[in-house]
């Protein structure tokens, strides 16, 4: 009998890949897509926001946001997506996958709009009403971590199972790309209208009033695909597992994925239900049996999935501040505000068509050839290879831009084609289906709090410790080689609790949940 499955969930894990499959990628893909278009697009417009509300006309220099209002910028959207991770990775659990899925999508959309709208024109109030909104926006997208791994791990056949998780993660890279040329659209657009001097030449005049409008623009589009998509997911029938396993209704199971699989599925009721009664193990969350059974695999993907977002979103939200430093974007005095979004724009749309895009798509290639434990481990190793690359020798690439442009698009790709793939696959795949959602937005709200050190800590590291190169308000950093050596160490220890993640390839849920094991008496 411990060998025994639920017809349905059989049909599943054998299931040729079809027409349904590919709906549920771009269903749940939407979300991340929009996810990173909006967790992103705030790196483009920071010093945007700085030049129009913090500019002192005493100055010698553009305006920038002081250092507790850019690190509130920067970070209060990832405080949110934290608190949305845990409260509806625990929700989804609760009341099913399906049900909270379609709230999540509609707290961004609103969120998404309302962060380009502010109550007044003071640079508190707007700023306030900006972090506000982040933050639920926040939450909202936090939410979309769990729920769209936990249903595409439900759906898909074990066989291309990783492939179809790593497909949806993979939309993510479109969502980076697309911030980027949003933003190269409509600053181009503004530029050419309003061709004004650079700072240098004429301090106010460098800074028109329509500027005001770019950086709204950009934060309210990333509303559009995430509500182009609300009507789709409010149709998916809730995940077979969900409603056979957690809410023992083997019958509305095989009705709904009868449907979905194009087939009749019929469940003897008395077998149906033993088996259920069989895999329904009782333990908790916090109880010694999980602890036996699943605390090491948490450990493990809580800690790599923290030290993959310290590196991961430093260097994401930073990449303007990389590139300023060896100069491969202007001084900002050299420039007038609306074409310095469009030059950092440029730049890190570059980055993620050379870099972050292919790394997602080669792990989405790979992963059933390769598995999840050997991409992961590769993929941090690479990055710690290549970010030594980049700070040993970091004063030879101030003067050799396309080199260490080159070097930091390589690392891109192996967070992608590596960790920052497979810490999002794992958890969806290794505990029972009753914790599935809860244990992976604790892995993913792990992940944020590693993405707050890298928002809050990288700021403040790669300042400078000679005050002329110093932006204005900041107390000396270690500089931006050194805080790149810290990185080198994050992605080290990443490297070594990899050493703990299971390999799950071609196995299915059930199987590398235990859920046919029976608990040991107390």
């Amino acid at each position: 009998m411990a060998g025994e499955q639920l017809k349905v969930l059989d049909a599943l894990d054998v299931a040729r890949t079809q027409w349904y499959h590919f709906t549920a990628i771009v269903i749940a893909g939407m979300g991340f897509f929009t996810d990173a278009y909006d967790l992103f697009c705030i790196s483009l417009i920071t010093k945007l926001l700085g030049r129009i509300y913090y500019y002192d006309p005493n100055s010698t220099s553009p305006g920038t946001l002081p250092p507790n209002v850019s690190a509130a910028v920067n970070g209060v959207a990832f405080c949110g997506t934290l608190s949305g991770q845990l409260f509806f990775g625990w929700l989804g659990d609760k009341l099913g996958r399906k049900t909270v899925y379609g709230f999540t999508l509609v707290l961004m959309v609103v969120c998404s709009v309302a962060s380009g709208l502010s109550f007044s024109s003071s640079p508190k109030a707007v700023v306030t009403t900006l972090c506000f909104f982040r933050f639920w926006l926040g939450f909202g997208i936090g939410g979309d971590y769990p729920l769209s791994a936990t249903i595409m791990s439900e759906y898909a056949n074990k066989k291309t199972r990783g492939a179809f998780i790593a497909a949806v993660f993979a939309m993510q890279g479109f969502g980076i790309l697309a911030g980027g040329i949003v933003a190269i659209v409509v600053s181009a657009g503004f530029k050419n209208k309003y061709d004004v001097p650079p700072f240098s030449v004429n301090p106010i005049g460098s800074t028109v009033p329509q500027a005001d409008y770019v950086w709204r623009i950009i934060l309210m589009f990333g509303a559009v695909p995430a509500a182009l998509t609300y009507y789709w997911r409010m149709k998916m029938p809730e995940t077979a597992r969900y409603t056979a396993l957690v809410a023992k209704n083997t019958k509305q199971a095989a009705a709904d994925m009868s449907k979905v699989l194009n087939m009749e599925l019929e469940e003897d009721a008395e077998r149906a239900q033993r088996l259920v009664v069989d895999q329904a193990n009782n333990f908790g969350l916090f109880s010694k049996e999980f602890a036996r059974r699943h605390g090491l695999h948490l450990v493990a993907t809580t800690t790599t999935w923290f030290f993959l977002d310290i590196a991961f979103y430093s260097q994401n939200l930073f990449q303007k501040d990389i590139f300023s430093a060896i100069g491969w974007i202007p001084k900002a005095a050299t420039m007038n505000a609306i074409e310095e979004v469009f030059r950092i724009a440029r730049a890190q749309t570059l980055i993620a068509l050379c870099g972050t895009v292919p790394g997602y798509w080669f792990t989405v290639a790979f992963i059933e050839i390769m598995g999840r434990f050997w991409i992961q481990v590769m993929g941090y190793f690479m990055m710690t290879a290549f970010m030594l690359g980049l700070a040993i020798p970091y004063h030879h690439w101030t003067t050799h831009h396309i080199g260490f442009v080159v070097m930091y698009g390589f690392t891109f790709f192996f967070a992608n084609f590596g960790p920052n793939s497979t810490t999002f696959i794992v958890p969806a795949e290794i505990f029972p289906a009753r914790l599935r959602s809860t244990c992976h937005g604790i892995s993913a709200a792990a992940g944020k709090a590693g993405a707050i050190v890298g928002a809050f800590g990288f700021l403040y590291a790669a300042q400078s410790r000679d005050p002329a190169k110093r932006d204005k308000g900041y107390p000396a950093g270690i500089g931006v080689r050194n805080a790149l050596f810290v990185l080198v160490v994050t992605n080290f220890l990443g490297l070594m609790f990899s050493l703990l993640v299971p390999e799950s390839k071609g196995i299915s849920l059930e199987e590398m949940a235990k859920e046919h094991e029976q608990e040991e008496a107390a």
